[in-house]
Parts: C-alpha cells; sequence; structure tokens
C-alpha cells in the first residue's frame, strides 16, 4: 500500500485534507468516496518528499511523546512497523501529523529502516530520539526502547515546562527594563540635560558621561543593531567548523556555573540513553555508539568516542570513563558498582536520575537568585540616570543660595 495525499469536499461542501492509503490511486479515491467525501485532488506521497525544509516547524514534545508511547503499545501488541504506522496515520488529528507519518511509511516500505526514514523529519525526531530507535531496531527490543523513550521524554519535558514558566517572569522583567532605559537614554535623557547644556555651566562627571552615551545610542543604534546581527551570524558560521566549535564546547566546559550545568545534562542524557539500551538487550558498544550521538557538546562527544575505542581494547567502561575526566565522578563510581554486580542497567538509570536531580536544584537556585541580581542592577541603572539628572540641579540650587 501506498500513501495518498488528498483533498475533498464534504457533505457540508467544506474543503477537507489528508493521507489516506491505499494501492493505488482509483483505490484511493473510492474509499473516499465510502466516506461520504468528494476528492478533487488524489497525489501519491513520495518517498523524501515531504522531508522537512528549514523553516518549516517540527511536531511538539508533547505530540512526540504520545507517538512514541502510542507506537510502543502497538509494537508490543505484535503488530508490524508499517501496520502500527497506518494505525497512527488514521488516529492523529492533524493533517499535518498525518502527512508526516505518511511520509514515513512510505519510506519504511520503500526498504528503509524506521530510524533511517525518521531521519527526514529532524525537526521531529532529534538526534538522541533516531539513536534510541536505532539501537531498538538492532537489537529488536524496539518495544521496549520506545517505552522507556516516551517515559525520558515525559521527563524531559516536565523538566523543560517548569524551567519555562519559572523564566517566563525574569525574562518579561528584563526585556521590560531594557527597553524603558534605552527609552529614557534616547528619548527623555537629551530633553531634560539640554536646559543644563544651554546654561554654560560646569556639568558633573556624571552628567557628562550620560549625555554622551545617550548621543552615542541616538546616533549609532543602527550600527549597532547591524554589528551585533553580524556578529552572530559570523559566530554561527564559525561554529558549523569542526575545530571551532570544539575549542567553544571545551570554553563552555570550564566556565564556572554553566559548565556544570552542560555536563550535567548531557551525563543525564547519556546515562539514560545507556540504560534504556543496555536495559533493552543491546550490546554495549552498540549502546555506546547511540549514547555518543546524544551529546550535545562536543568535547563530551569526543569523549564517548574515545571510550569505545578502549572498550573495544578489553578496557572495563567506568574505568575507560575515568580516562576521559570529562565525566562525573558520580556517573563513573556507579558504572563501576554496576559492572561488579551485574546490575549496570539499575545503576546507569539511577545516576540519570541523580544527574538530573541535581540539574534541577542548580536551575532552582539560579532562579531564585536571577530576580534579586536583575532588581539590583535594574535599579543601579536607574539610580545612575536620575543622579546624573539630580547633580546639576542641587549644583544650580547651591549656586542660588
Amino acid at each position: 500500500m501506498e500513501a495518498y495525499r488528498y483533498e475533498a469536499l464534504d457533505a457540508a461542501g467544506r474543503t477537507v485534507s489528508g493521507v489516506v492509503q491505499a494501492d493505488t490511486p482509483r483505490q484511493a479515491r473510492a474509499q473516499l468516496r465510502a466516506q461520504g467525501l468528494l476528492p478533487s485532488v488524489v497525489d501519491q506521497v513520495r518517498p523524501r518528499e515531504h522531508a522537512q525544509l528549514p523553516w518549516t516547524r517540527g511536531i511538539s514534545s508533547a505530540e512526540l511523546s504520545l507517538l512514541t508511547r502510542q507506537l510502543a503499545t502497538l509494537l508490543s501488541a505484535g503488530l508490524t512497523v508499517e501496520q502500527s504506522l497506518t494505525a497512527l496515520i488514521e488516529e492523529a488529528a492533524e493533517s499535518a501529523t498525518r502527512e508526516l507519518l505518511g511520509g514515513i511509511r512510505t519510506e519504511v516500505m520503500g526498504g528503509l529502516s524506521l530510524a533511517g526514514a525518521l531521519g527526514s523529519y529532524s525537526k521531529s525526531f532529534p538526534d538522541f530520539y533516531r539513536a534510541l530507535v536505532h539501537g531498538g531496531e538492532e537489537s529488536g527490543a524496539l518495544p521496549v526502547i520506545l517505552q522507556h523513550l516516551a517515559d525520558y521524554l515525559d521527563a524531559r519535558q516536565a523538566l523543560k515546562q517548569k524551567t519555562s514558566l519559572a523564566l517566563l517572569y525574569p525574562i518579561l522583567v528584563t526585556v521590560v527594563a531594557i527597553l524603558i532605559v534605552t527609552g529614557l537614554l534616547v528619548y527623555v535623557v537629551p530633553q531634560v540635560v539640554q536646559v543644563f547644556q544651554h546654561s554654560r555651566q560646569n556639568l558633573p562627571l556624571l552628567t557628562r558621561a550620560l549625555i554622551g552615551l545617550s548621543d552615542f545610542l541616538g546616533m549609532a543604534w543602527p550600527y549597532l543593531l547591524t554589528a551585533i546581527t553580524g556578529g552572530l551570524i559570523a559566530a554561527r558560521m564559525m561554529l558549523r567548523h569542526d575545530r571551532a566549535k570544539y575549542r567553544w564546547h571545551a570554553l563552555l566546559l570550564r566556565m564556572p556555573w554553566l559548565g556544570s550545568l552542560i555536563r550535567g545534562e548531557n551525563t543525564s542524557r547519556f546515562a539514560s540513553t545507556l540504560s534504556i539500551l543496555v536495559g533493552g538487550g543491546v550490546p554495549l558498544l552498540t549502546a555506546l555508539n547511540s549514547g555518543a550521538r546524544v551529546m550535545s557538546n562536543v568535547v563530551m562527544r569526543k569523549a564517548i568516542e574515545d571510550t569505545i575505542a578502549r572498550v573495544r581494547e578489553g578496557t572495563g567502561l567506568a574505568r575507560a570513563l575515568r580516562e576521559t575526566r570529562v565525566f562525573p565522578p558520580l556517573l563513573v563510581h556507579l558504572v563501576a558498582s554496576g559492572e561488579m554486580s551485574g546490575k549496570l542497567e539499575q545503576m546507569l538509570e539511577r545516576a540519570a536520575q541523580l544527574e538530573t536531580r541535581a540539574l534541577e536544584r542548580r536551575l532552582a537556585v539560579f532562579l531564585t537568585l536571577l530576580e534579586p541580581v536583575m532588581i539590583l542592577v535594574m535599579g543601579g541603572i536607574v539610580l545612575l540616570i536620575v543622579l546624573a539628572i539630580l547633580l546639576p540641579i542641587i549644583e544650580i540650587n547651591q549656586l542660588v543660595h
């Protein structure tokens, strides 16, 4: 069977669209008529036709988690990948989701593995997701791994949502404060201080500095905006080179607070991935290869690749991880305990949970400190502006008296 994208009129005369599974276009039209639809366009979904373009938006994290759990349930019930995707297409409420699943199903029927078919839709299925699916297909434990993956996606989405909600207020306050200060410097301050400039009195240093900054921003803001935009574009292009990207990621890991966050997030992701794959019966080297693909930090990914080489030579996993000097000692000790006791999966899962909790604590501390720091900084800036305006008035008042 093939996937066909259609546009049709329903009984009320409304235009509807979607994807239908059929052997031929004629059979697809017959299915649509049987549903009370009058088809106007029926086109076959070609392999990679719907590969997502850079500006297209992927499916949401919540929808990805739901699809993963549904796919795991269908595969556990004994359905094939093709049959499971067909059921998901029929279940999907959004036409975009039906088209995406139809494209994946067509590529699977064309001979690609599920992980290979998902590669055409990288905005909807990130690298770590495809790596786990690939590991599940290699081991034959795809339903189990998908179930664990759905649990992992749910936990990750909950952490992301909690962090986003906590950051909403500080970000809003920061944006409003920056706009207010910029408005004061560009529009309000020049109107106020020109009174003092016409009086030809010797202005205080703070007032002169404020006038200079205001004049500079008033004249140079288009150039500053262009320079910032150009700098961001240049930095992004530079980070496409492997050596520059490696150095940048190494610098991020050495930063006092940000480095621990990046290390903890990547460690948690790596331990979760390895736990899911080892628990699904995937060989350790294959699981490590998949684990390397889920790392967002290039330095830590290179460390996993070095670990794979050492493990292939016969070195224990804990010792190989320790020799990289990149991963937290907690992970190394738990892996060593798991290797000795034969409970590597449980130890990896515990390490992932501990790193996730540590990450949550660091984020909580950061968010707790962020608000008062922002208030102090913005209050200090406003205080300087007010003093710069008030000091000449105070001096004039003293001269009068």
